[in-house]
């Protein structure tokens, strides 16, 4: 070996004995690396996705989190509006393949239909002083916010992008809206369904559009009981279910399977039954449990395919079919006629139908942007009112399956104050307590968090993260002023990797332990905890609760626990759910383990003098490297198999984490491609 080779070879000895490493492209233009001439093949670089969990390459600042914290504040003086935020995206997703009826009643097959618009609920409120004023987190990958509003039952919308962490709505009221004509008590709603399973209102006076709920299936029907102020549906496909929205509690059931569909429905407020039409058949359905009870055939249809039917004020059934409009009169057989009312020269085939309390007829087509007609029952004539073909400049851009016509006559006495806490009783979670009001959900109303532990801590694991793995949901519970009055957790241990017996508690950093009431539904078996009586944990400057203090005794054991405070508290002052949260390793009290960057309680401790390697000697809970020791997922994660890294299972971890957490925001997610599935838990 030449001697300036033996020179830089022991530079480079040393240098790796300095630094853990030698940059070989230091010294590759002065040093010959074959110096007998021989050839080797030049170091290709590797690809991150396929780097190892340790070798990453991570900004010094980056913390792992999957979510952004957020500040709303939406400024209404209506008195007694109600508004519904939700984090909102508008992803259609292709789910199993299923086979249905159409509206043709014809048999076919397609892929079911996904979409996340409203599953995200973050928060309900009513403006107090004239203002609602929320902190809270969303997931990273979520851009945009909606807003629905709902006064008495008239829903509004505005979808707002998240430019910042603060977010302003101002609701600016409407103008120049024109009065309902000829019966000035009664304000009319259209309630419109599709086959892709959205709910949502149309206010027929300014056509203006508002996404209300996703429905649990797809359907071509819909109907109101207006008395009991009832939205029924019956599903797109097998087994055809009937599915009941309860107007007033925003809450679906699905009673039972009507085994049969088809695209026609309506209520018959007469004997309380729905009428269900599909091709020349009629039949009458019970409401209460789905059982058809009786059926009658139609004569005289010219085209049996599509359309709706709809009871008018009198009782007299309209139907519509892909050949118009007729009335259906009783014959001397027991059957109906169909009576033509509309020619062939109707601008679509009509889809659905509805009376509005005037008793005008709108009709709408299924087209992906559907058109939105009104039709008078006794000439047939008809005009365009909404949609691409209209001239009103709304558009909806999405199909109309269904209508049905929801009627306000009294707000009033259809919504009181029971629990006189000066929210109706359709705005109020609580209706029979004064004290509650609203709710504030971490993540959201309907999903989970998970909080996910190494807990092998200050020595670098093996990062599938499963020694430990907690799925949660915390919902703080709201008076009429929007302050927090009770904290409730709900949690279940997921993964149990580790041989240890591991706690998990809670920090709220800006409560003090005097603010706590009561604490509910911990589960402390070990005796290595003191809790003061109030429930929350002795000795510590603020206030911590530990859920329990055994993993192994809590796998799949759903719980709840709940935190009552002395006096409502601002969610400002409460914090960002889910808090501070860390595990305490095999009964060590003082042996905390925190999200990076988070500090630890009053009774954690720091020992750097421990008998090995000490991945944190600066008490960050980072490696020198940047890895954490907890992660939170804001999302139900499925942690990795034992000894399977959290990188190898997940395709886009590696490429998130090295971005800084600006790509591949969604890494956890279980779209096409991100997971390994025979690398998870079960």
């Amino acid at each position: 070996m030449k001697t300036s080779q033996i020179v830089l070879s022991t530079l480079c000895l040393l240098a790796a004995l300095t630094y853990t490493s030698c940059v070989k492209d230091s010294f590759d233009d002065t040093v010959d690396p074959n110096p007998q001439g021989e050839t080797d093949p030049p170091i290709e670089e590797v690809p991150i996705d396929e780097l190892e969990i340790t070798e990453l390459q991570i900004p010094t600042d980056f913390d792992f989190t999957t979510k952004k914290e957020l500040r709303l504040i939406i400024n209404d003086n209506t008195p007694n509006v109600r508004y519904d935020v939700y984090a909102y995206n508008d992803e259609v997703v292709l789910g199993e393949q299923i086979t249905y009826l159409n509206e043709e009643d014809e048999e076919e097959t397609d892929f079911d239909i996904s979409v996340d618009n409203l599953n995200h609920i973050i928060f309900s409120g009513v403006p107090s002083g004239g203002k609602i004023e929320h902190s809270f987190v969303v997931p990273d990958y979520f851009e945009k916010l909606y807003i629905r509003r709902k006064e008495g039952f008239k829903f509004s919308s505005a979808i707002v992008n998240i430019a910042s962490e603060l977010v302003t709505y101002t609701y600016s009221p409407e103008s120049g809206k024109r009065a309902t004509t000829g019966k000035p008590m009664v304000e009319d709603y259209l309630y419109c369904v599709n086959g892709g399973g959205d709910l949502f209102q149309v206010d027929p006076v300014t056509g203006a559009y508002t996404f209300i709920s996703d429905m649990p299936m797809g359907s071509w029907t819909a109907a109101i009981d207006q008395q009991n102020n009832m939205l029924y549906s019956i599903g797109r496909s097998k087994p055809y279910p009937l599915m009941k929205y309860d107007i007033i509690n925003d809450t679906w059931t699905t009673i039972g399977d009507v085994g049969k569909g088809g695209p026609r429905l309506d209520f018959n407020p007469q004997d309380g039954l729905l009428y269900f039409s599909t091709g020349e058949k009629l039949f009458t359905i019970d409401p209460q449990n789905a059982n058809i009870l009786s059926n009658w055939k139609i004569k005289g249809l010219h085209k049996k395919q599509g359309g709706d039917m709809a009871f008018a004020d009198d009782g007299t059934i309209f139907i519509c079919s892909f050949s118009g409009l007729y009335r259906l009169d009783l014959n001397s057989d027991g059957d109906y006629d169909a009576i033509r009312i509309s020619g062939e020269d109707l601008p679509f085939e009509p889809t659905s139908m509805t009376f509005d309390s005037n008793q005008e007829l709108w009709l709408a087509n299924n087209d992906g942007n559907s058109n939105l007609i009104v039709m008078d029952t006794q000439t047939g004539g008809w005009e365009y009112r909404y949609g691409p073909n209209s001239t009103s400049g709304v558009t909806y851009d999405r199909a109309i399956n269904d209508l049905t016509t929801f009627r306000i006559f009294d707000e009033v006495t259809i919504d009181p104050d029971t629990d006189g806490d000066g929210i109706t009783d359709s705005n109020d979670e609580f209706p029979d307590d004064a004290d509650k009001a609203f709710e504030q959900f971490t993540p959201s109303k309907y999903g989970w968090g998970t909080l996910a532990f190494e807990d092998l801590w200050p020595f670098l694991g093996d990062y599938d993260f499963n020694d430990t793995a907690v799925n949660y949901r915390f919902v703080a519970v709201l008076n009429a002023d929007n302050m927090a009055v009770q904290l409730d957790m709900h949690f279940e241990v997921t993964a149990d990797g580790a041989g240890l017996i591991n706690a998990l508690g809670i920090e709220l950093e800006s409560v003090a332990p005097s603010l706590i009431e009561s604490v509910t539904g911990t589960v402390l078996t070990e005796g290595f905890i003191n809790a003061a009586s109030n429930g929350v944990e002795e000795g510590q400057d603020r206030a911590v609760i530990i859920l329990f203090d055994n993993n192994h005794t809590m796998l799949h054991v759903p719980t709840t626990v709940s935190i009552v405070f002395t006096t409502p508290i601002t969610t400002t002052q409460l914090g960002i759910a889910p808090f501070n949260p860390f595990l305490i390793v095999n009964g060590d009290r003082g042996k905390e383990i925190h999200l990076p960057n988070r500090f630890r309680t009053t009774l954690g401790v720091n020992d750097t003098s421990v008998e090995g390697i000490n991945r944190d000697i600066d008490g960050n809970y980072k490696t020198d490297t940047g890895l954490p020791w907890a992660i939170n997922v804001m999302h139900n994660f499925r942690p990795p198999k034992e000894n399977i890294p959290v990188n190898q299972a997940y395709n886009f971890f590696n490429e998130w984490a090295t971005s800084g957490g600006t790509i591949f925001q969604d890494w956890y997610k279980d779209s096409t491609g991100y997971r390994n599935e025979a690398d998870l838990l079960d």
